[in-house]
């Protein structure tokens, strides 16, 4: 059965409010959820308190309540980010898909209800609304920059929604109302950083943070910055710049960056996000700047963006995440084989050429994580599958075991350094042994 058809329709209901809230937010969303806003008001850290205490008595489940149970699937499939987030919105309806294959959840169908907030950060606050309040969905998979996430967040604590988050990000937030799959920064930007400061990294000693002015790469190279002082780094060896979505003339920023590079062995971190990557590797390409000279270190970039860049003229040049599709492992082969399957019998755009990167599995994780936990509490009742979402397990595509802290709902994750191949696929050149508990909370930003 083909999921990809399914797109929200309207409803009447109303979630109600929750009130049994364990975490707040560190920053102040509403501050935040604009382009380039980069207003830190309200900043604290979720205070300690007591045990939620669990409902005694339960006489029916909100999955009792129709035939299906309904699952919002919130991603951009227009505007800037679409050539990011697509791709996830195929995972989410492929797992979707297998899950019923293989009986449900709770003996019930799993009914993806997909809405486009077409990379407008407010829209994804009202498309989360109606998710919840008119088309009544249990969760909400979605998301891929903080600005839409934080644009969600006070939406789904309002109406006590549930949201799975499956992007790397800056940190500084929990909330009981999101469980975040992605990597927090010591589970990526930390561990790039002290990579390409060794000698198997190229012993970089000066630094150009390059980002989408909005509040990940913002907050993310306030942490850097931090830790590159901490390690000696002076703060004229510190280059910084920021660009809008969509920018597309690099020209300038490249230059720049040659001649910044000149005396001392010098890399790039990329924070630049959506469809401004392919002009700036192609202006990289362009000044013949290569991987030997100065190694480029991407966040946001994996498989899927490669697809449209010439990658032959990147070979070398750096990404950090916690999964690579050229990972050999079985569970990996058969979550490739299983999408490229996919792509296949739903005639997506060329099909025949479709990867795996991390926010995918991420989304996969995720996924089937919210499937177990709800088959343990025996019902959709968000606050009976937070409770039990603590301490869940899965072996993931990565090759590792993922596990849901039972604090911070965060995963605790791999981290590994891949290495661009002519063919847009990564080596893998450098990877923890274990998986790391996430720190959600930098101890490099000032309390």
């Amino acid at each position: 059965m083909s999921l990809l058809p399914s797109f929200a329709t309207a409803t009447t209901a109303n979630k109600g409010t929750h009130t049994n809230s364990k975490f707040s937010s560190r920053f102040s969303v509403l501050a935040v959820a604009v382009v380039g806003s980069l207003s830190l008001i309200g900043c604290q850290k979720p205070a300690e308190t007591a045990e939620t205490e669990e409902t005694a008595e339960t006489t029916t489940t909100p999955a009792a309540d129709g035939e299906t149970i309904k699952v919002g699937v919130l991603h951009s499939l227009s505007g800037t980010m679409a050539i990011s987030e697509t791709s996830l919105k195929d995972t989410a309806l492929m797992t979707i898909e297998e899950i019923n294959a293989n009986g449900g959840v709770l003996g019930k169908q799993l009914e993806p209800i997909v809405v486009d907030p077409a990379s407008d950060w407010p829209l994804f606050a009202e498309k989360a609304r109606q998710l919840l309040t008119q088309d009544e969905v249990d969760v909400m998979f979605g998301g891929w920059t903080s600005v839409s996430r934080k644009s969600v967040l006070p939406v789904v604590e309002e109406l006590n929604g549930l949201m799975f988050y499956p992007v790397q990000y800056e940190g500084q937030e929990q909330s009981e109302n999101i469980f975040y799959t992605g990597a927090a920064p010591n589970q990526q930007a930390i561990p790039a950083l002290e990579y390409l400061m060794s000698p198997e990294g190229g012993s970089a000693e000066r630094f150009v943070l390059l980002g989408t002015d909005y509040v990940y790469p913002r907050t993310t190279n306030q942490i850097l910055r931090a830790f590159l002082e901490s390690k000696g780094i002076a703060e004229e060896d510190i280059m910084e710049e920021y660009t809008p979505f969509g920018f597309s003339n690099y020209q300038t920023i490249v230059g720049n960056i040659k001649s910044f590079a000149t005396g001392k062995n010098t890399a790039v971190i990329s924070t630049i996000n959506g469809d401004s990557n392919v002009p700036f590797y192609r202006e990289l390409a362009n000044q013949g700047i290569e991987a030997s000279d100065i190694p480029v270190m991407a966040f946001s970039v994996g498989e899927e963006e490669l697809r449209g860049i010439d990658t032959s003229l990147l070979e070398g040049h750096l990404a950090a995440w916690n999964y690579f599709m050229s990972v050999k492992n079985p569970t990996n082969s058969d979550f490739t084989a299983k999408y490229k399957q996919f792509a296949q019998d739903n005639n997506l755009p060329n099909a025949d050429k479709v990867v795996t990167n991390d926010p995918m599995e991420a989304t996969y994780v995720g996924i089937n994580m919210w499937k177990q936990a709800v088959e343990d509490a025996g019902t959709t009742d968000v606050d009976q599958v937070r409770i039990s979402m603590a301490g869940q397990t899965f072996d993931a595509p990565s090759g590792y075991t993922l596990k849901m802290d039972e604090e911070n709902h965060h995963l605790w994750k791999p981290v590994m350094i891949g290495q661009i191949r002519a063919d847009g696929q990564f080596d893998v050149i450098n990877k923890t042994p274990e998986v790391i508990r996430a720190e959600p909370w930098s101890q490099y930003i000032p309390e």
